[in-house]
């Protein structure tokens, strides 16, 4: 039963089917906003159409680009860019809404940046409060003006751009793919070579995208898990037609969901299967999870492009593990779905290095340790360690979201195990990353 406030999940008897989600969610914007740099027709084919996205969208309107959207499936559709290139974006008339999306946030700031005029970005009330600090201080040291609230930490935030821009080598602290490409954005309006300094490697896809559209994106991968990613500035983008994934983040709860069910088999179609965002695949088979992967090629070539492939994953006997910190950067969007998987896994699991999830659309830290805790799992949380006692049957229970599309979709997968009725308030936060999530909830349990 659903209503505009709650969604009532039972258990399922089984789950069986074949599920594709969403084009990915991090793609999806990063395609956008490089159609936006570039000069000419880009086309992106099975993007993500959740409210995240859409603001991406919007924004790229707004910045001087022709964007046409096309299709009618919840989970993927395709739009036509037109632009003129770095040069030609114009300064918005109005103040850009990116709604829910830090991603939108952060990188469309690295493109203001570069931009001779004035532009206003903000957001909802979640994202007035998500942390902005660690992106706009490498920007104003690339000689961008940023005003804003709590000293230009908090949106909304006023950038006024420059060209070309100072070219910096700048040490990211907590790691931040956003940040990371947020730099790299900017440094494509600077004078020399930009150079970002990560201690821990994090998702590539804005270095294959931007060498795919003729970016020489040079990056060393150091023997203690750090990278150092460099470019050269006064560069321009060119225009290409982009297949974008299956979200591995939207494929998770699946993927957990099967794992934790007693009688179940599912089939994920055309996932991406990125080196750096696979790592939930890799932590819930170290779990015991049967995941079986089938390659079937790449969207784009090997190099440059997203492998994909689909995911067969079937039920399973978990046990608890210890997560590092280098791995939560790793899956940090799964590390709720992986918490859910920790809670039905015999014994204890120890996950560290977790601080980055109380800034994300909620705190999912607080979030997750509570939901789980209603639902009868024992849950510690411990500075940025949570540590999960495994093994107790859970029991449905009237759940708290926080507006949180994560916390929605980990918390109806627990009451697909758990005995009774789970209540899962706020489900419409799902449509943030994964229109139709609840249809394929009831599809799959059939």
């Amino acid at each position: 039963m659903l209503t505009a406030a709650t969604v009532a999940v039972r258990p399922a008897a089984r789950l069986r089917g074949e599920v594709r989600p969403p084009g990915d969610k991090s793609v999806s914007h990063r395609a956008l906003l490089l159609a936006l740099l570039a000069e000419g027709e880009s086309r992106i084919s099975g993007a993500g159409d959740g409210r995240d996205v859409r603001a991406t969208a919007g924004v790229v309107a707004a910045l001087g680009a022709t964007i046409e959207r096309s299709g009618d499936d919840p989970r993927a559709v395709d739009y036509r860019i037109v632009a003129a290139g770095r040069e030609g974006l114009r300064e918005p008339a109005g103040i850009l809404d990116c709604q829910n999306s830090g991603t939108t946030f952060r990188l469309t700031a690295g493109i203001l940046a570069g931009l001779a005029g004035f532009a206003v970005l903000d957001g909802d009330g979640s994202l007035r409060g998500r942390p902005m600090g660690r992106v706009t201080a490498p920007l104003i040291a690339m000689g961008a003006t940023v005003a804003g609230r709590a000293g230009a930490t908090l949106p909304p935030l006023a950038i006024t751009g420059r060209t070309p821009l100072r070219a910096i080598d700048h040490a990211t602290g907590a790691p931040s793919a956003q940040v990371k490409s947020a730099v790299l954005l900017a440094g494509l309006a600077a004078e020399g070579t930009t150079t970002v300094r990560e201690t821990v490697a994090t998702r590539d896809h804005t270095e294959r995208m931007l060498r795919a559209r003729g970016i020489a994106v040079r990056t060393e991968h150091l023997p203690d898990g750090g990278a150092v990613h460099a470019l050269d500035g006064e560069a321009r983008v060119g225009p290409l037609d982009q297949l974008v994934p299956g979200d591995i983040s939207g494929a998770a709860f699946w993927l957990v969901a099967a794992a934790i069910h007693p009688d179940a088999e599912l089939t994920l179609r055309n996932v991406g299967t990125n080196p750096t965002r696979r790592a939930i695949i890799d932590l819930l088979r170290r779990m015991g999870a049967e995941i079986e992967v089938r390659p079937v090629g790449a969207a784009g070539d090997e190099e440059r492009g997203e492998p994909l492939a689909d995911l067969v994953v079937r039920s399973s006997t978990l046990r608890g593990i210890d997560v590092t910190a280098a791995e939560v950067a790793a899956a940090i969007d799964e590390i709720p779905a992986l918490c859910l998987a920790a809670a039905v896994a015999a014994g204890r699991t120890v996950i560290r290095g977790i601080g980055e999830l109380r800034h994300k659309e909620s705190d999912r830290v607080a979030g997750i340790a509570a939901g789980l805790a209603a639902l009868g799992a024992r849950v510690t949380v411990v500075g940025d360690t949570i540590e999960i006692d495994g093994g107790r049957a859970l029991t449905g229970a009237t759940v708290e979201t926080h507006d949180d599309h994560r916390l929605a979709m980990t918390f109806a997968v627990a009451g697909l195990v758990a005995r009774g009725e789970t209540v899962v308030r706020d489900p419409g936060s799902a449509d943030v990353s994964y229109p139709g999530f609840f249809g394929e909830l009831e599809r799959v349990r059939a």
